[in-house]
């Protein structure tokens, strides 16, 4: 069993557009993505309606949450007022230019995608098996792996939301986090996915897939998004203070 998994789009359509046409050289058994299609770049419906026509199962993230249901704020967790001012300018624009069908469509997506392959239970969400918005960063305190390794009722547990792909596995659970297709934030530019083989042991590739970033750029600039988004993606958040 073969899996393509992707998370954090960000209204990305380049990035997207790439890493779909990466995953069919692949040819997955299923391919699900982990949430947050929309938020800081300039096509929150194009990506919403590619990921739609396609049928991809998905989890929902904080951003498609706050953009679904038209919150006040997304749920991203900022460490200087700054960067919250940013993000704020980031939800309003994306819930003011992403369609009402397209909202409709968000709101549908699940909590959670859990199933079994080979005998091995598997969790698939946004952010941690807790709550969506959730950061599961590498560096957290094995202590709070272990608590989720024992009250998840998973083997395999498969998140997002850092923007940053990692793998490690804590009293035989693996957890996996696929990165970022549209917002990459470990100093690489070009968007990650995962491809995930349940076959024997657990098998973590990521794939780091080139696209036309300078497009996804252009359409930031072209918009009323801050150019320190095109940036972002440009230098591949390396940069970053905060986290989405």
């Amino acid at each position: 069993m073969r899996l393509a998994i992707f998370s954090d789009v960000h209204g990305n359509l380049p990035a997207l557009e790439s890493v779909l046409a990466d995953i069919g050289t692949q040819r997955p058994d299923r391919t699900y993505c982990l949430g947050d299609l929309v938020g800081y770049a300039s096509s929150p419906n194009e990506v919403t309606e590619r990921v739609r026509r396609e049928g991809i199962p998905t989890v929902m993230g904080n951003y498609d949450d706050g953009v679904g249901f038209d919150r006040d704020e997304c749920g991203c967790a900022y460490k200087a007022p700054i960067d919250r001012e940013l993000g704020q300018q980031s939800l309003e624009w994306t819930k003011a230019h992403t369609t009402a069908d397209n909202k409709a469509f968000l709101r549908t997506f699940v909590p959670e995608i859990r199933f079994d392959v080979n005998g091995r239970r598997v969790l698939l969400v946004h952010g941690s098996p807790r709550r969506m918005n959730e950061y599961l960063f590498e560096d957290r305190p094995l202590s709070s792996f272990q608590r989720f390794a024992q009250s998840s009722a998973a083997d395999v547990i498969v998140f997002g939301h850092t923007h940053v792909p990692y793998v490690k596995e804590i009293d035989g659970v693996w957890f996996i986090n696929v990165g970022s297709v549209g917002k990459p934030k470990d100093g690489d530019a070009r968007a990650c996915y995962a491809m995930l083989d349940l076959a024997a042991e657990p098998t973590v590739t990521f794939r780091r897939v080139q696209y036309d970033v300078a497009a996804a750029a252009a359409g930031i600039r072209a918009s009323e998004l801050p150019d320190k988004f095109a940036r972002d993606i440009e230098l591949g958040g390396r940069t970053e203070l905060y986290t989405t």
